[in-house]
């Protein structure tokens, strides 16, 4: 069987290299990190005749870093391994049937770096942070929005009235959730058709640009019809759950160059990234998505109601906002571009409220689209008196005043306080 630990390799701008985290089953470190070497590339379970020399030398990777006290391996491999533009390929390969092998207790994707032939290979964001802002027309201040609630159930007009008043109430955003797409009580056209006529309502009414960002997510040709019909009607944004519909769903869509803003929702992330010995980490999903080509990604919030600690989002987040060369292998906070490729906007939601804003921007900065559902629906006048708390929450924290002095004069901040109260 080939050898494929070398410590004295040193990568190359031509190497992929993955980082992993890794429990062995019964063996050395050094041996199991053989076998994700060899089964993730050229090799087998155990010598084969039909390995040529030739191969063995070009294609052999190399596990060149293993960190015995925190189970952290490192592997490069040469980019010939990998299709260029094919990331279903590049999973299959690094993060396909490692997961399931015998010496392996427990292993995790940490950290995937691209070299410049692959990242070329991809469009990466057609938009980022600086198109979205020209489009918003919010040059500073981080993007607040909302998320229709309930989840379902709605009819067309009664979700293009909770978008409405949203939007009144001084939100920048609204999103359909994750599990809204096409139902018997709730379909697809009419939901965007009734929704985007209110948007272009509220803009008429307040002067401020409103965005509306309908979920397409479905079976790919029907998610391509559904954008189609989303441009067609004077859409500029458009959501899928880039985990569920796939990774060639989405690229599919961001190929199709259609001039839509790409926001990205990671349901199911946490099947692969919530456990910290196995599986995948969101650093890695997040890069893999912004090299396909999503805008804006969901990346937690660090204060709100779903896992992900603080310094891990903040990884994230710095992660996606930096342009990306194949330079640094430090861990999380790589040093590095991506070939001018622009920078994807990370969106925070989940359990979010105003009170949280000032913590939440000193975290995250202002390149951000803070989203609040029942943050925002919580308020028993409806939802344009929570959005004003929240619209109130933000402009005070712009300004540098705390926001329960900002409430004496703001009574919907101030009920907002009352009821949630501001996160320390």
């Amino acid at each position: 069987m080939l050898d494929y630990i070398d410590r004295e390799y040193s990568p190359s701008e031509k190497d992929l290299i993955c980082e992993y985290y890794l429990e062995p089953n019964g063996v050395s470190l050094e041996k199991a990190a053989q076998q994700v070497a060899a089964e993730s590339s050229i090799g087998t379970w155990t010598t084969i005749s039909t390995m040529s020399p030739e191969i063995a030398k070009k294609l052999r990777p190399s596990v060149f870093s293993l960190d015995r006290k925190k189970n952290l391996i490192k592997i490069a491999y040469d980019q010939d391994l990998f299709e260029q533009g094919n990331i279903p390929q590049i999973y299959s390969a690094v993060a396909g049937n490692i997961f399931g092998m015998n010496l392996v207790n427990n292993l995790r994707l940490e950290d995937i770096t691209f070299p410049k032939s692959i990242v070329k290979s991809f469009k990466g964001p057609a938009f980022g942070i600086p198109g979205i802002r020209k489009l918003t027309r919010v040059k500073k201040r981080p993007l607040i929005g909302t998320i229709v609630k309930p989840k379902v159930g709605l009819d067309e007009a009664g979700h293009a009235k909770v978008a409405y008043e949203s939007w009144m109430g001084g939100l920048d955003v609204v999103k359909d959730d994750e599990n809204l797409t096409s139902m018997r009580f709730n379909k697809f056209e009419d939901r965007i058709l009734r929704t985007l006529e209110m948007r272009d309502r509220a803009e008429l009414e307040t002067g401020e640009k409103k965005i509306y960002m309908p979920n397409v997510t479905a079976d790919t040709d029907t998610m391509v019809k559904r954008a189609e019909f989303v441009k067609e009607n004077g859409g500029e944004y458009i959501m899928i759950d880039i985990l569920t519909a796939g990774w060639s769903s989405l690229q599919t869509l961001r190929d199709m160059d259609m001039g839509m803003v790409i926001h990205a929702h990671r349901a199911m992330h946490a099947a692969l990234t919530r456990d910290h010995r196995h599986g995948i980490s969101m650093m890695t999903l997040a890069k893999t998505a912004r090299l396909i080509g999503v805008d804006q990604l969901h990346i937690g919030t660090a204060v709100g109601k779903m896992d992900g600690s603080a310094s891990e989002i903040t990884d994230i987040e710095k992660e996606i906002e930096k342009d990306i060369i194949h330079q640094d292998m430090s861990r999380r906070m790589l040093d590095q571009e991506w070939l001018g490729m622009k920078p994807t906007l990370a969106v925070c939601s989940g359990g979010l409220h105003g009170g949280m804003l000032p913590k939440l921007m000193k975290i995250m900065g202002n390149d951000i689209v803070a989203q609040f559902g029942g943050g925002c629906h919580w308020h028993p006048r409806g939802p344009r008196y929570g959005a004003k708390g929240i619209r109130q929450a933000l402009d005070a924290t712009m300004e540098g005043v705390s926001l329960k002095t900002a409430a004496k004069s703001h009574p919907e901040l101030s009920e907002m306080i009352s009821k949630f109260g501001v996160l320390p």
